[in-house]
């Protein structure tokens, strides 16, 4: 098939850019030819919150990237759905993340529309963890332009029903593994890299830090005084999207100064599996969530989790077997962590893992958005 997916990708950085091309890639190896649509203009500088929105890596060499869209120019959304109806693609994937770029994918989707060609919309969240008044204005206007949609979540599947009245075909596939980051270190030569003690253990926190990921709530569950009889560290690693001062004075008033280390910049590719091969837990103690790279991150580094029970991070993280699913609450956090150190979980939880992560194939992900479109 000939194939166009619109949406992030180099020279922009972050989770969806690595998902669009890790997806891009495996359509590539089943032999269809391959195209993904970028921006010119993702978000205005004033709509961004972390310090830049571009990769600091070279533009992969395997790929075909075009950047055509400017995410506020309408009638650039013309030029390019025409442009992209003169391909003629059979599939035509939309990656939707946020409401403000509802207006012109949707507007793009129907330039773009021919008999041949089916519009898929991939769906990372249909609403938002903080929602804003654009979230009721315009993903009607998305959906409508769609022929049918994936998603990474049952309850994904629930929020695009309330903008759907003609009810259109989904499908729910699980996030895939990310397993471009490298193959895992030992824990001395991550250590060495991170210059940090290879003796202790370490609790990972990943990703940028914003208020409905719950770094708060870890924080107050990691000053529990059982956790203090442990050689074990938090580490944050990921750039601040908000005011950090709330955390770092949290940090001095639950004094954790010596068992928290603070990586707050924006951790580049070639550093990710540093970080991950160290940790010994990986934890998201999210308020709200759909589904999570970080999680299929952890899955290819095989690495245990403690996720909260919401969205869709329960779906895919089996409670006791590879590792801990439990309510926003601080109490439920540290008993998890004294639980996992005191009584040695490791071990148990990775063979199990090396076993879950088999469900996460892209391949599986493809099948997926191919059976949509047949």
């Amino acid at each position: 098939m000939k194939i166009i997916i619109v949406g992030t990708a180099f020279p922009y950085r972050g989770g969806l850019a690595a998902y669009n091309e890790r997806l891009a890639r495996e359509y590539v190896k089943q032999g269809h030819e391959v195209e993904i649509i970028t921006f010119t203009l993702q978000y205005p500088a004033l709509l961004f919150p972390g310090k830049s929105q571009y990769s600091p890596e070279s533009a992969p060499k395997d790929l075909k990237i075009n950047r055509m869209v400017h995410s506020m120019n309408p009638l650039n959304w013309i030029k390019v759905g025409k442009a992209i109806k003169k391909k003629s693609p059979d599939m035509l994937i939309f990656c939707y993340w946020m409401a403000f770029i509802a207006p012109c994918f949707g507007t793009i989707a129907r330039f773009a529309k021919t008999p041949k060609t089916k519009i898929v919309g991939m769906i990372h969240n249909m609403i938002p963890h903080e929602p804003s008044i654009l979230d009721k204005l315009f993903p009607k206007y998305f959906v409508k332009s769609m022929d049918g949609f994936v998603t990474m979540a049952e309850s994904v599947v629930n929020d695009i029903k309330q903008f759907d009245t003609q009810n259109k075909p989904k499908v729910v596939s699980p996030h895939p593994i990310y397993d471009h980051y490298g193959e895992a270190l030992t824990k001395k030569e991550a250590s060495m890299k991170l210059g940090l003690y290879d003796q202790n253990q370490y609790i990972l926190f990943f990703g940028f830090i914003r208020h409905y990921k719950g770094l708060d709530l870890l924080l107050e569950a990691f000053a529990d005084e059982r956790l203090r009889k442990f050689p074990v560290k938090l580490i944050v690693a990921g750039e601040f999207y908000e005011n950090p001062q709330p955390y770092l004075e949290q940090i001095i008033r639950l004094k954790l100064d010596n068992f928290v280390e603070l990586r707050t910049g924006f951790i580049p590719d070639n550093e990710v599996r540093n970080y991950f091969s160290l940790a010994d837990l990986v934890a998201q103690p999210y308020r709200t969530a759909t589904q999570s790279g970080v999680s299929q991150i952890a899955y290819h580094f095989e690495k245990p989790m403690l996720v909260t029970n919401v969205g869709g991070l329960a779906e895919i993280i089996p409670n006791g077997k590879v590792g801990y699913v439990i309510d926003v609450e601080p109490k439920q956090i540290a008993d998890s962590l004294v639980d996992f150190f005191e009584n040695s979980r490791s071990a148990k939880m990775v063979e199990n893992i090396k076993l879950e992560k088999q469900k996460f194939a892209w391949s599986r992900m493809t099948a997926a958005i191919d059976g949509l479109f047949e």
